[in-house]
């Protein structure tokens, strides 16, 4: 199950459809859903998130906590949505486009893909694009 939780007026368009895309992609990499939780959320949250739980003074578009069982997907992720606003303007992208970029990263990282080495960025990169792909064309 997936949750959708907000603690700014931000809103997302369309639950279902975000919902469904998430399980789609989790089940083409061979994975199970257990339960998500979004927690949308603005910078001053996050930041306090990240001093708190991973002693880092910085601000960041997204937390995610992972409690994966072996194939069953289980965490909580929290997204600033005033970084990815700030992140579609220094990108030059749509915001919705890097909103999902962002939903999608969380559970790649619960899927396995890392980001630390450039070899590791390009892969989780494509695997982003595959899935942004699956969800324009719902």
């Amino acid at each position: 199950m997936i949750q959708f939780n907000y603690e700014t007026e931000f809103k997302l368009l369309d639950e279902t459809k975000t919902s469904n895309w998430i399980n789609e992609c989790i089940e083409n990499e061979g994975f199970e859903l257990g339960e998500i939780n979004y927690i949308f959320c603005n910078d001053e949250y996050l930041h306090k998130i990240n001093i708190e739980f991973l002693q880092h003074d910085t601000f960041t578009d997204i937390i995610s906590f992972d409690y994966t069982l072996g194939k069953e997907i289980n965490g909580d992720i929290f997204i600033s949505t005033e970084r990815v606003k700030e992140n579609s303007d220094k990108y030059n992208t749509p915001f919705q486009e890097e909103l999902h970029r962002v939903i999608i990263h969380g559970i790649l990282h619960y899927l396995g893909l890392k980001d630390k080495t450039e070899n590791e960025k390009e892969k989780m990169r494509q695997k982003e694009n595959e899935c942004l792909k699956i969800f324009n064309n719902k």
